[in-house]
């Protein structure tokens, strides 16, 4: 084993302590992913239950592919006939806002070691929006830090999952109006980050050419245009929102 394999190994590992330190500095930032992904994983809960699915799919599904939005297209999947190349480019187009957020993220997560697999697969808006904006205080290892970032945030939403399930499967709802839940977590988002920023070119960017692709491409066809519209802007001013960052 190498001087660096070692080296690598003492971070990821590291003293008992560190591992405590990044889980209580973690925590705090994940409380308001815990209170959204109660409500939002019950409710994907609920609607497995009503498509007849039972808590152990409702589990599993959570636990391996954690995807939230895909998730709730998931289950019309199941319920649907099997067509694996519109089930492809439909998840293409729900989650093609994670090619930007892994291309965000890839300075944080070259030094992962170990962590690096993991953090790729838990990778939510959510945990997004946390890694970006918070900093591990003094004396906390940052790869412990987003490891607990992202684990807290997946155990959120599987427990949330399983209780939904439970409560389904125990109860009579109306799911009528429940897949809406994930659309309102996704305006909140925004809107703590509109906050939270003193320059909102970049949010800017990405409502206008959402806009304008709707209204070109229209609801169906809208998301991957967007997408690419919004990458092909940043790149082309990405100099001058950096200064303007700056400033």
């Amino acid at each position: 084993m190498t001087a660096g394999n070692h080296q690598e190994n003492a971070i990821n590992q590291g003293p008992p302590g560190m591992k405590a330190r990044a889980l209580r500095a973690a925590f705090p930032h994940t409380v308001p992913v815990l209170t959204g992904f109660s409500f939002l994983g019950m409710a994907f809960g609920i609607l497995m239950a009503s498509k007849g699915y039972g808590v152990g799919w409702t589990f599993l599904m959570s636990l391996f592919v954690f995807a939230g939005s895909a998730q709730y297209v998931g289950i019309t999947f199941l319920t649907a006939a099997f067509n694996p190349v519109y089930a492809f480019l439909l998840t293409l187009m729900i989650n093609a806002r994670h090619l930007f957020y892994g291309l965000s993220l890839l300075d944080k997560f070259r030094s992962a070691g170990r962590f690096r697999p993991y953090l790729i697969f838990g990778l939510t808006d959510e945990s997004f929006s946390i890694l970006c904006s918070a900093e591990p205080p003094e004396g906390v290892d940052r790869n412990w830090f987003m490891f607990f970032v992202t684990a807290l945030n997946h155990v959120y939403w599987v427990l949330g999952s399983v209780m939904g399930g439970l409560l389904g499967s125990m109860l009579t709802f109306n799911t009528r109006g429940l897949d809406f839940v994930l659309t309102a977590l996704f305006v909140v988002i925004f809107t703590s980050q509109w906050k939270s920023q003193k320059k909102h070119g970049p949010a800017l960017i990405g409502v206008a050419s959402s806009v304008a692709c709707l209204l070109i491409f229209g609801p169906d066809r809208f998301i991957i245009p967007a997408m690419v519209a919004i990458l092909a802007i940043l790149l082309v001013f990405r100099e001058k929102l950096q200064v303007g960052e700056e400033v």
